[in-house]
């Protein structure tokens, strides 16, 4: 029997994405990630990651590197109780500078091959899973391997060059701003009596590839512990494009095995039909204002501030000085040129610690 499945995009649908992240401390969870995948989890679908790395190909980082970022992003999905069934990703790009990963590769999205290795390898229902990803190369990949897709488009929110995605003519069946919105769609799909989906939800077009020669496929030996094939008996409809995507490209690091949960009754909690995606919009502002809030009235403390702000007393006070001297009937030019020279200095000196402060 074969398993639903949810494909995810790895930086800003699941991470935030300061352009091409090399370093495990750079992991940040986006907001109410470990939640929705906890829900789709218990919707009974399996959590695969399917990520384009190209950043290998440019010489960013390394495979291994990227190991120890998925090794930390399943480390804060398991702090908070969620998890992974599987990790793809292609290092391939025809731009590369790396001579052993430049090259145009079917793994890559828009194309569908790492989605149909996973069919292949995990026995995955395609027509009962879906695609979420945050550019237009993911919802074309899942379309052409028959999924549903949802596109997670945040207003106002920057994306690097490599998720802005091609050109297409294929649109997603649905959007979302941000996960917790995409598990609500896919929980209000599933209520849909099967008669409404057919006659509001039209089938994805199936995805024909224009015919060519049979391309090669590399015999050279995965960086990656290697998993073994699925014998060619196994793997069924769609047959033909598993054979023109599919090519031994980097195994997907392995999530470690959670034991089962017995089978119990799911309980899909009732939604509100009327919940609109600005009333999502509005409820994710407030928690942004807050949090920032917070952090301001905790920020650190700032000698060069305090020195600063003693500075400016002293200014004000030559300047009192000043006008002491000016009012008094024995006052001295000598007096109130010095008076006002400190005041002139004492100034510059705080307007310096200010700006030294803004700098830091």
């Amino acid at each position: 029997m074969s398993d639903k499945a949810i494909f995810l995009d790895r930086d800003d649908t699941l991470i935030e994405d300061p352009g091409y992240i090399s370093d495990p401390d750079q992991v940040k969870l986006l907001d109410g990630v470990p939640e929705a995948l906890i829900q789709l989890k218990s919707l009974g679908y399996k959590l695969i990651i399917v990520s384009n790395q190209s950043g290998i190909a440019r010489g960013i980082f390394t495979e291994k590197r990227l190991e120890q970022i998925h090794n930390r992003l399943k480390q804060l999905l398991a702090e908070k109780n969620a998890y992974l069934d599987n990790i793809y990703y292609c290092p391939y790009h025809p731009d590369g500078i790396v001579q052993k990963y430049r090259k145009e590769s079917n793994c890559r999205k828009p194309n569908p091959g790492m989605l149909l290795r996973a069919y292949a390898e995990m026995k995955i229902d395609l027509e009962q899973s879906w695609c979420i990803g945050n550019s237009i190369s993911d919802i074309e990949a899942g379309a052409k391997a028959g999924c549903k897709t949802i596109l997670v488009d945040v207003p106002n929110r920057a994306k690097s060059k490599d998720s802005l995605g091609t050109k297409s003519s294929v649109s997603p069946d649905y959007k979302a701003v941000n996960m917790k919105e995409a598990v609500n769609i896919i929980k209000k799909y599933l209520r849909t009596p099967n008669e409404k989906k057919d006659q509001n939800q039209p089938a994805p077009e199936k995805y024909e590839e224009p015919v060519s020669e049979t391309p090669e496929i590399s015999q050279e030996p995965e960086p990656v512990q290697k998993i073994q094939e699925s014998p060619a008996e196994q793997i069924v409809e769609p047959k033909e494009q598993i054979q023109e995507f599919m090519e031994p490209s980097p195994e997907p690091v392995k999530q470690e095995e959670q034991p089962k949960e017995e089978n119990t009754q799911i309980k899909i909690e009732n939604q509100n039909p009327s919940e609109s995606k600005t009333e999502l919009l509005l409820s994710d502002i407030a928690g942004q204002l807050r949090k920032m809030q917070r952090e301001n009235m905790f920020s650190e403390f700032s000698v060069m501030r305090l020195i600063a702000g003693i500075v400016q007393i002293l200014v004000l006070f030559c300047l009192l000085s000043t006008i002491w001297f000016l009012m008094s009937s024995e006052s001295k030019s000598e007096s109130v040129f010095t008076s006002l020279g400190f005041a002139i200095v004492l100034q510059l000196m705080a307007l310096t610690f200010y700006i030294m402060q803004d700098r830091k």
